[in-house]
């Protein structure tokens, strides 16, 4: 047993030093936006920003102004009040009147066979009237000319879709602990790199900034073919790249910016519903992710404790080497957390499978999800995601 545990604490480490070392170099190939031009306003093509809110009344305000104040020629902006009982239709009716750029739509009820989400970016998408739509969240904040240098760099590449990486702005220790993790597990899943590669099956989809071709997006079904779909930015990335449209992605630096979820707390609940989504609702994923999570990074540091010899030598090298690749990883995604949090890289770990298990866990448990005021049954959204593929 000794044997086997120095031989996979040794793949461990070979394991981490050869993925990290590929998702390094390939994230280091993605463009960034400080590096582009704003494309000269004769340029730029008619685009519309589409968006939606329920019970945003702390957030809205400010990532609206931010909206408001890009310099982009001829914008629109279109937002969806998705059924709140907060003040956010009166803040949306108030800048509506304000700037005419600003179009507000309310929806009152809930069509059946759809998620609030979903069917409200549908709404909105029907009555845009641009080349291109910009799909985002009530909560970014954009800088003024974020959307020229996206468009510079979508019209470069000939994209037909450019979802951007946004910042995300993280405070507190225990955001700084959990969200570096999530990161790491994304980019290692996703392998984002590959996306532009029309040979690769790997696709994005970040909902803070997704740029569509709007051609493109109405070929494809739009959101209707995503009426059911959670985690329906990864999946309009992925029916876009499937349907041979050109995807790209690029880094948005502090250009455009989220806080995702404030503290541990809502962290954990804010993905409750969406962990398991993220796994097409497989339990075997779950229980496989989990176990991967805990052998690569919790093991090897139980070992350091308790083992000797080589066993012990190749734990600690385990250890080192996912800190190590996690801090460097942290480096390049974003600047809100200091490499040295990479030391509670085991403590990650434990909770993301918390979180994963726990969301996995009350699904199952109450047959489905409840999200903006409404239940969703289990079967119907697992028929909806195949149908979606």
């Amino acid at each position: 047993m000794r044997h086997f545990w120095t031989i996979c604490f040794a793949l461990i480490t070979l394991g981490w030093i050869v993925q990290g070392l590929r998702s390094i170099f390939g994230l280091r190939r993605l463009p960034h936006l400080r590096d582009a031009a704003a494309l000269p306003a004769e340029e730029c093509p008619s685009v519309t920003i589409v968006f939606a809110a329920r019970d945003e009344e702390e957030k809205l305000p400010d990532a609206l102004d931010s909206m408001l104040a890009l310099n982009y020629p001829g914008l629109r902006i279109i937002a969806v009040d998705d059924r709140s009982v907060d003040a956010t239709a009166a803040i949306l009716d108030a800048a509506a009147a304000r700037d005419a750029r600003l179009g507000v739509l309310h929806v009152r009820e809930l069509p059946a066979g759809w998620l609030g989400k979903t069917h409200a970016l549908d709404c909105a998408a029907r009555e845009a009237r641009g080349e291109w739509l910009l799909f985002t969240d009530a909560d970014v904040h954009f800088a003024p000319d974020a959307l020229r240098r996206a468009m510079f760099l979508a019209m470069r590449d000939s994209a037909d879709h450019l979802t951007l990486l946004a910042q995300m702005v993280v405070r507190g220790f225990w955001e700084k602990v959990v969200i570096p993790y999530f990161g790491l597990g994304f980019v290692f899943g996703s392998e984002m790199w590959r996306v532009p590669d029309p040979r690769s099956r790997r696709y994005m989809g970040v909902g803070a900034f997704q740029l569509v071709r709007r051609a493109a997006y109405e070929s494809c079904g739009g959101h209707q073919r995503l009426a059911l779909e959670v985690i329906d930015d990864m999946k309009l990335g992925r029916m876009l790249k499937r349907a041979g449209f050109r995807s790209r992605l690029a880094f948005s630096d502090e250009s455009v910016r989220v806080r995702w979820h404030a503290g541990l707390g809502n962290l954990v609940r804010g993905v409750e519903k969406n962990f398991f989504a993220g796994v097409d609702y497989r339990l075997w994923v779950v229980a496989l992710a989990i176990a991967v999570n805990l052998l690569i990074s919790v093991a090897p540091v139980v070992a350091l404790f308790t083992a000797a010899g080589w066993t012990r030598l190749f734990a600690a090298a385990a250890t080192l080497s996912g800190m190590a690749v996690e801090a460097l990883l942290v480096s390049v995604i974003t600047a809100s957390v200091p490499m040295a949090y990479a030391v509670f890289h085991p403590l990650g770990a434990l909770i993301f499978d918390y979180m994963l298990a726990r969301s996995a866990a009350i699904t199952l448990w109450n047959g489905g999800i409840t999200w903006r005021g409404t239940f969703y049954p289990l079967g119907q959204l697992k028929r909806a995601s195949r149908n979606a593929l």
